[in-house]
Protein backbone atom coordinates (compact mmCIF):
# COMPACT_ATOMS: atom_id res chain seq x y z
CA UNK A 1 0.00 0.00 0.00
CA UNK A 2 2.96 2.22 1.30
CA UNK A 3 4.61 1.56 -2.07
CA UNK A 4 1.33 2.43 -4.50
CA UNK A 5 1.31 5.87 -2.47
CA UNK A 6 4.63 6.16 -3.17
CA UNK A 7 4.21 5.43 -7.23
CA UNK A 8 1.08 7.72 -7.74
CA UNK A 9 3.33 10.52 -5.50
CA UNK A 10 5.97 10.11 -8.19
CA UNK A 11 3.70 10.06 -11.23
CA UNK A 12 1.71 13.05 -10.06
CA UNK A 13 4.86 15.11 -9.32
CA UNK A 14 6.90 14.36 -12.33
CA UNK A 15 4.27 16.48 -14.81
CA UNK A 16 4.75 18.77 -12.17
CA UNK A 17 8.29 19.25 -13.15
CA UNK A 18 8.30 18.72 -16.21
CA UNK A 19 6.28 21.97 -16.56
CA UNK A 20 8.08 23.72 -14.41
CA UNK A 21 11.25 22.95 -16.56
CA UNK A 22 9.14 24.44 -19.97
CA UNK A 23 7.61 27.44 -18.33
CA UNK A 24 10.86 28.69 -17.03
CA UNK A 25 12.49 29.69 -20.18
CA UNK A 26 9.02 30.87 -21.91
CA UNK A 27 9.35 33.48 -18.92
CA UNK A 28 12.47 34.63 -19.25
CA UNK A 29 11.77 35.88 -23.11
CA UNK A 30 8.85 37.53 -21.97
CA UNK A 31 10.49 39.67 -18.86
CA UNK A 32 13.71 39.22 -22.24
CA UNK A 33 11.00 40.83 -24.56
CA UNK A 34 9.40 43.20 -21.82
CA UNK A 35 12.31 45.68 -21.63
CA UNK A 36 12.07 49.03 -23.24
CA UNK A 37 15.48 49.27 -25.35
CA UNK A 38 14.62 45.64 -26.88
CA UNK A 39 12.68 46.69 -29.74
CA UNK A 40 14.87 49.86 -30.59
CA UNK A 41 17.63 48.09 -30.34
CA UNK A 42 16.52 45.09 -32.70
CA UNK A 43 15.66 47.44 -35.25
CA UNK A 44 18.78 49.16 -35.35
CA UNK A 45 20.73 45.96 -35.94
CA UNK A 46 18.67 45.17 -38.53
CA UNK A 47 18.74 48.30 -40.52
CA UNK A 48 22.26 48.01 -40.15
CA UNK A 49 22.27 44.85 -41.72
CA UNK A 50 20.05 45.44 -44.34
CA UNK A 51 22.54 48.69 -45.65
CA UNK A 52 25.34 46.66 -45.22
CA UNK A 53 24.24 44.29 -47.51
CA UNK A 54 22.80 47.30 -50.02
CA UNK A 55 26.53 48.95 -49.99
CA UNK A 56 27.91 45.28 -50.93
CA UNK A 57 25.20 44.90 -53.54
CA UNK A 58 26.18 47.78 -55.33
CA UNK A 59 29.60 47.53 -55.18
CA UNK A 60 29.49 44.02 -56.55
CA UNK A 61 27.21 45.62 -59.63
CA UNK A 62 29.55 48.41 -59.97
CA UNK A 63 32.49 46.05 -60.54
CA UNK A 64 30.38 43.64 -62.62
CA UNK A 65 30.01 46.78 -64.86
CA UNK A 66 33.30 48.26 -65.03
CA UNK A 67 34.27 44.78 -65.75
CA UNK A 68 32.08 43.77 -68.69
CA UNK A 69 32.65 47.63 -70.42
CA UNK A 70 35.96 48.00 -69.61
CA UNK A 71 35.20 51.29 -67.67
CA UNK A 72 38.08 52.63 -64.98
CA UNK A 73 36.54 53.87 -61.85
CA UNK A 74 39.59 56.80 -61.70
CA UNK A 75 38.31 60.15 -61.44
CA UNK A 76 40.29 63.36 -61.50
CA UNK A 77 39.63 66.26 -59.30
CA UNK A 78 41.10 69.57 -59.96
CA UNK A 79 41.68 71.77 -56.94
CA UNK A 80 40.33 75.12 -58.42
CA UNK A 81 40.22 76.78 -54.21
CA UNK A 82 43.61 75.92 -53.51
CA UNK A 83 44.91 76.09 -57.20
CA UNK A 84 42.35 78.63 -58.63
CA UNK A 85 44.59 79.09 -61.82
CA UNK A 86 44.21 75.37 -63.02
CA UNK A 87 43.45 74.49 -66.69
CA UNK A 88 41.98 71.80 -67.99
CA UNK A 89 44.27 69.80 -70.17
CA UNK A 90 42.21 68.91 -72.85
CA UNK A 91 40.68 72.85 -73.05
CA UNK A 92 41.30 73.98 -76.81
CA UNK A 93 41.32 77.47 -77.31
CA UNK A 94 40.17 78.28 -80.81
CA UNK A 95 42.51 80.61 -83.05
CA UNK A 96 40.37 83.21 -85.42
CA UNK A 97 41.03 82.77 -89.03
CA UNK A 98 40.55 85.12 -92.19
CA UNK A 99 37.17 85.10 -93.00
CA UNK A 100 37.29 84.21 -96.49
CA UNK A 101 39.23 80.75 -98.17
CA UNK A 102 40.51 82.82 -101.43
CA UNK A 103 44.33 83.31 -101.75
CA UNK A 104 44.41 86.56 -104.00
CA UNK A 105 42.33 89.14 -101.65
CA UNK A 106 43.71 92.75 -100.88
CA UNK A 107 43.03 94.67 -97.80
CA UNK A 108 41.70 97.90 -100.12
CA UNK A 109 40.49 99.72 -96.63
CA UNK A 110 42.79 99.26 -93.33
CA UNK A 111 41.62 99.55 -89.56
CA UNK A 112 42.35 103.14 -88.22
CA UNK A 113 45.44 102.70 -85.89
CA UNK A 114 45.36 106.36 -83.72
CA UNK A 115 49.17 105.26 -82.77
CA UNK A 116 50.36 104.99 -86.71
CA UNK A 117 51.29 107.44 -88.60
CA UNK A 118 49.61 110.73 -89.78
CA UNK A 119 49.96 109.68 -93.46
CA UNK A 120 48.46 105.69 -92.48
CA UNK A 121 45.86 107.12 -90.15
CA UNK A 122 44.84 109.52 -93.16
CA UNK A 123 44.92 106.22 -95.70
CA UNK A 124 42.14 104.60 -92.95
CA UNK A 125 39.61 107.18 -93.43
CA UNK A 126 36.08 106.85 -94.66
CA UNK A 127 34.86 109.31 -96.91
CA UNK A 128 30.69 109.50 -96.61
CA UNK A 129 29.24 112.92 -98.06
CA UNK A 130 31.31 115.45 -96.46
CA UNK A 131 32.33 113.53 -93.43
CA UNK A 132 35.02 111.91 -93.08
CA UNK A 133 35.12 108.99 -90.35
CA UNK A 134 37.66 106.28 -89.12
CA UNK A 135 37.43 103.07 -90.59
CA UNK A 136 37.30 100.90 -87.72
CA UNK A 137 37.35 97.32 -89.70
CA UNK A 138 39.35 95.81 -92.81
CA UNK A 139 38.06 95.85 -96.11
CA UNK A 140 38.96 92.77 -98.36
CA UNK A 141 38.44 92.48 -102.24
CA UNK A 142 39.61 90.56 -105.22
CA UNK A 143 42.05 91.80 -107.85
CA UNK A 144 38.54 91.51 -110.65
CA UNK A 145 36.02 92.80 -108.44
CA UNK A 146 33.71 89.46 -108.24
CA UNK A 147 32.02 88.22 -105.36
CA UNK A 148 33.94 85.35 -103.21
CA UNK A 149 32.40 83.38 -100.15
CA UNK A 150 32.21 85.08 -96.43
CA UNK A 151 33.55 82.71 -93.82
CA UNK A 152 32.93 82.81 -90.26
CA UNK A 153 36.09 83.63 -88.60
CA UNK A 154 35.70 81.77 -85.61
CA UNK A 155 32.51 79.23 -84.32
CA UNK A 156 29.76 81.03 -82.23
CA UNK A 157 25.69 82.12 -82.39
CA UNK A 158 24.69 84.03 -84.78
CA UNK A 159 23.09 87.51 -82.80
CA UNK A 160 21.82 89.92 -85.37
CA UNK A 161 21.49 89.49 -89.72
CA UNK A 162 19.92 93.02 -90.63
CA UNK A 163 19.89 94.88 -93.72
CA UNK A 164 21.19 98.08 -93.32
CA UNK A 165 20.89 100.96 -95.98
CA UNK A 166 24.01 102.58 -94.96
CA UNK A 167 26.69 99.76 -94.58
CA UNK A 168 24.47 96.90 -96.20
CA UNK A 169 23.56 93.61 -95.16
CA UNK A 170 25.41 92.56 -92.15
CA UNK A 171 26.00 89.82 -89.59
CA UNK A 172 27.10 89.63 -86.38
CA UNK A 173 28.53 86.76 -84.34
CA UNK A 174 29.08 86.40 -80.96
CA UNK A 175 31.62 83.97 -79.73
CA UNK A 176 32.16 82.49 -76.64
CA UNK A 177 35.77 84.16 -75.45
CA UNK A 178 33.79 87.37 -75.82
CA UNK A 179 34.60 88.75 -79.13
CA UNK A 180 32.17 89.92 -81.50
CA UNK A 181 32.47 89.59 -85.12
CA UNK A 182 30.52 91.65 -87.48
CA UNK A 183 30.82 91.59 -91.21
CA UNK A 184 29.25 93.90 -93.64
CA UNK A 185 28.45 94.82 -97.34
CA UNK A 186 27.41 91.27 -98.12
CA UNK A 187 25.01 89.51 -100.38
CA UNK A 188 23.14 86.70 -100.84
CA UNK A 189 23.12 85.90 -96.71
CA UNK A 190 22.69 81.98 -95.59
CA UNK A 191 22.09 82.44 -92.30
CA UNK A 192 19.68 83.58 -89.99
CA UNK A 193 19.38 85.01 -86.33
CA UNK A 194 20.12 82.55 -82.93
CA UNK A 195 21.69 80.18 -85.60
CA UNK A 196 25.16 78.64 -84.10
CA UNK A 197 27.73 78.66 -86.51
CA UNK A 198 31.32 77.13 -86.80
CA UNK A 199 34.66 78.33 -87.52
CA UNK A 200 34.73 78.21 -91.51
CA UNK A 201 31.07 77.75 -92.38
CA UNK A 202 29.71 80.64 -95.15
CA UNK A 203 27.45 83.05 -93.70
CA UNK A 204 27.00 84.91 -96.98
CA UNK A 205 28.61 86.20 -100.21
CA UNK A 206 30.86 89.64 -100.42
CA UNK A 207 28.51 92.19 -101.98
CA UNK A 208 28.26 96.18 -102.18
CA UNK A 209 27.16 99.22 -99.41
CA UNK A 210 26.82 102.53 -99.78
CA UNK A 211 29.27 103.27 -97.22
CA UNK A 212 32.12 102.36 -99.39
CA UNK A 213 30.66 102.50 -102.75
CA UNK A 214 33.36 103.71 -104.25
CA UNK A 215 35.58 100.16 -103.02
CA UNK A 216 33.08 97.93 -104.98
CA UNK A 217 32.34 94.13 -104.17
CA UNK A 218 34.22 93.57 -100.81
CA UNK A 219 34.03 92.52 -97.45
CA UNK A 220 33.83 95.18 -94.48
CA UNK A 221 35.02 93.11 -91.37
CA UNK A 222 35.27 94.14 -87.70
CA UNK A 223 36.23 92.58 -84.21
CA UNK A 224 34.65 94.05 -81.27
CA UNK A 225 34.88 93.34 -77.76
CA UNK A 226 31.85 92.48 -76.53
CA UNK A 227 28.19 93.62 -77.67
CA UNK A 228 28.66 97.15 -78.56
CA UNK A 229 31.87 96.82 -77.16
CA UNK A 230 35.27 98.86 -79.11
CA UNK A 231 36.24 97.81 -82.28
CA UNK A 232 39.45 96.78 -82.10
CA UNK A 233 42.45 95.10 -85.06
CA UNK A 234 41.23 92.38 -86.50
CA UNK A 235 44.97 91.40 -87.69
CA UNK A 236 46.17 90.92 -84.00
CA UNK A 237 43.86 87.74 -83.40
CA UNK A 238 44.75 85.96 -86.68
CA UNK A 239 47.02 82.78 -86.01
CA UNK A 240 49.79 84.19 -89.05
CA UNK A 241 49.86 87.24 -86.93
Amino acid sequence: MNDQKKDLQTNEEAPKTNEGAQSSPSFSWKRFLAKKWVFPATYMAAAAIILTLMWVYQDAGKSALDGEFGIQSKTTVTDNVNKPDAVAVNTVTETMQHPFKEKDLDVILPFFDSKASNEVRQAAMVEYGDTFTPHMGMDYAKHDNTAFDVLAAMSGKVTAVEKNPVVGNLVEITHSNGLVTVYQSLADVKVAKDAEVKAGDVIAKAGRNELEKDQGVHLHFEVRQGENGQSVNPEQFFAEH
